[in-house]
């Protein structure tokens, strides 16, 4: 199956004489070659599912009401809650075809649990596995989940804790894996308290190769309930949904678990021990103090004889505009969504170079993804340097091929490597195989000097039928946050690029996507649609996010203060800078009439600004008029225009725009959200 989505096995299994599916997984350039060695065992395959793979479609608890299922494409209602994925199908005890971690080799493993430990920092698993088959060498995953005592909030039966892939092991092979995870990374968001809480009781620590064969390890003891995290609710429901309970329900078991339970090693853990982190909330901010000094550039701010801010200062409110604009309007080209960069053929968009001349601040190129970097692979100039077209963007973008050279004219290719799609990099469960693919890309980037990826995709498989699911990784947020912090430091470690993780946040289905309100409640946003971003942001300070287009809970996503500075500045520590989707802030409907509706309207340019959405892309004249008269008429804080400003020339200050630029991850103190050691 060369797919990158979920399919209905049901009817496959019905045909008669299959006794085997490869799952090929739109794995790139190297597909073909890949797929024969496979076949031909001259290579091993050891992928895991990363979703969930029902026996039907209405297994899912968003199916009925999913998108245009209802009929109704302008409100989307998480009934379902924290149930996505295996949460669901192992609480509501609800049989898959193919569970969540599933997957075969050529090969047998067995592993065994060697010890368990944990205390009020981390807990740590250490387990042999060993190939137990006779011809085919093999690779396995260890996964490591946690069951949290229900107290006043409600728990899944299960949730990923950490897990470790093991290197190539030979028949009769075995290995040692220690997989480490922070304890407070156990919590869960109380919304009556406004905090994340480790509540009192019993934690059991299972181990397997799936979410249907662990086995009960260990069993932590909490004696107080302690707030790891207080906070705020920042997403107050507008139309709160009835979400699932699972009250009544009898959870998905095995033979022996009652057993497992009683026999585990039992470890007291120190409520006492888990400090309370208090999240404190920025203020709007003030105007910058004015700098009477000489006019300030870039290599006044870089030689420190001027800080950043004294130049931000110095700085006009329509020059701020426009630095918080791309230039899809401006300076040529004509730009069409997704294709709208002046300086890089096929690139996604630019930001300004209005202050080249006179303060030596370059643009920078912002170029899509997300199965490696996508640029026009063939143009041609003409003598004076200007894109011959064809006449049709659309086509100059997929490559037509046919393009006449005028006299004088020159012909250029920017091939770039096509790797796994993000569906298929997720279900290797190899961090290290991900980094190497974003490495890939890295130094693609250096080569057509584009600055910003705008990738990795991570938003949460909550349906199999959101058509993006492939450039996404997972049901699990563990899992995509781990994934996207793995590109994401593939990438940073070349020298003044980055990537753009997207989009932010609860993009999960397409129908109406630019103006569709996601109803979703306090708890389900935090512990699924945000914490994968939380881990990438925590883990691999990512340059810049992008924001989506919905809503949520009645605000745009791209409006949203509490999403884009409350949750991502102030709670998790993001010191980049935010952008948007393309068209965000523009009224699409006439452009994607046959499409959307605007029951909701679009977001406006002022209300960006105001949220922390600091950069306004593709771009176009009237964002950078409404930013203008926002800030004469008052409803617009200079300060707040003068900090987004600030964040993005932060930003393009280091960025492969100039020659001293550095990896941009290197000035963070980053930790691993699971550690694995090997022996």
């Amino acid at each position: 199956m060369n797919i990158a989505n979920l399919v209905d096995t049901t009817e496959l299994k019905k045909i008669k004489g299959l006794n085997a599916i490869l799952l090929a997984g739109q794995a790139g350039n190297a597909t073909g070659n890949i797929v024969a060695d496979v076949v031909l065992g001259k290579s091993i395959p050891s992928g895991k599912l990363t979703d969930t793979w029902a026996a039907s479609y209405e297994d899912y608890p968003s199916s009925k009401n999913f998108s245009h299922n209802n009929g109704d494409t302008n409100d989307e209602y998480y009934s379902d809650g924290i149930y996505v994925g295996y949460r669901y199908f192992d609480t509501f005890n609800v049989t898959p075809n193919y569970c969540f971690g599933y997957g075969k080799g050529y090969t047998d493993f067995e592993t065994e649990v060697r010890d368990v430990e944990a205390d009020a920092k981390n807990v740590t698993v250490t387990a042999s596995v060993k190939n137990i088959g006779d011809t085919f060498a093999g690779k396995e995953v260890v996964q490591v989940y946690y069951s949290a005592p229900d107290g006043t909030i409600e728990k899944p039966y299960q949730e990923l804790g950490g897990f470790g892939k093991s290197d190539l092991l030979s028949p009769g092979e075995s290995q040692t894996i220690t997989i480490s995870f922070p304890t407070r990374s156990m919590a869960s968001y109380d919304e009556k308290k406004a905090a994340w809480v480790l509540e009192a009781g019993t934690y059991y620590i299972r181990v397997g190769n799936s979410s249907r064969t662990t086995k009960v390890a260990a069993a932590l003891n909490l004696k107080e309930t302690v707030v790891t995290v207080q906070g705020k609710n920042l997403f107050p429901a507008d139309d709160a949904p009835q979400e699932l309970s699972k009250a009544g329900v009898t959870p998905y078991s095995y033979e022996g678990e009652a057993e497992e339970k009683a026999a585990a090693k039992q470890i007291d853990i120190c409520s006492k021990c888990i400090k309370t982190e208090t999240v404190v909330y920025s203020e709007t901010p003030e105007a910058f103090p004015a700098y009477e000094g000489e006019k300030l550039t870039a290599a006044d701010v870089k030689s420190g004889k001027a800080t950043l801010k004294d130049l931000v200062s110095q700085l006009t409110v329509e020059e701020m505009a426009a630095v918080c604009n791309g230039t899809a309007d401006g300076l040529g080209q004509e730009g069409f969504i997704g294709s709208s960069s002046d300086m890089a053929p096929g690139a996604a968009g630019d930001t300004t170079s209005i202050l080249l001349e006179d303060r030596g601040i370059y643009n920078t190129i912002l170029a899509d993804g997300p199965a490696g970097l996508r640029l026009i692979p063939h143009f041609v100039v003409d003598a004076d340097g200007k894109m011959v077209s064809s006449g049709n963007p659309l086509e100059d973008a997929f490559n037509k091929n046919e393009i006449e050279v005028p006299e004088g004219g020159t012909e250029y290719f920017q091939y770039c490597t096509a790797i796994p799609v993000a569906a298929l990099l997720a279900q290797s469960w190899n961090m290290d195989l991900i980094r190497k693919c974003g490495d890939i890309v890295g130094k693609e980037m250096e080569e057509f000097h584009i600055s910003v990826w705008l990738a990795p995709g991570m938003n949460i498989h909550r349906n199999p039928l959101c058509g993006r699911n492939f450039e996404y990784y997972s049901e699990d947020p563990l899992v995509a946050g781990m994934c996207a912090a793995a590109d994401t430091r593939g990438i940073q470690s070349h020298a003044g690029i980055g990537t753009s993780i997207k989009h932010f946040a609860a993009n999960n289905q397409e129908d109406n996507r630019m103006y569709v309100n996601e109803h979703i409640s306090e708890r389900a946003m935090r512990e699924i649609y945000l914490k994968s971003f939380e881990i990438a942001v925590k883990t691999a300070q990512p340059m810049t996010i992008m924001s989506s287009y919905n809503l949520v809970n009645g605000v745009h996503t791209a409006n949203s203060h509490d999403l884009l500075t409350a949750a991502a500045r102030d709670e998790w520590g993001f010191a980049g800078y935010v952008m948007t989707d393309w068209g965000t802030s523009e009224d699409m409907s006439g452009l994607f009439a046959y499409k959307y509706n605007l029951k909701y309207g679009h977001s406006t340019s002022r209300e960006c600004v105001l949220a922390g959405n600091d950069l306004q892309m593709p771009g176009q004249q009237g964002n950078r008029q409404e930013i203008v008269a926002s800030v004469a008429d008052g409803t617009l804080p200079l300060g707040q225009l003068q900090t987004c400003a600030y964040r993005i020339l932060n930003v393009v200050l280091q960025s492969l725009a100039y020659d001293d630029c550095k990896p941009y991850g290197d000035q963070f103190d980053l930790e691993e959200a699971v550690t694995v050691t090997k022996a």
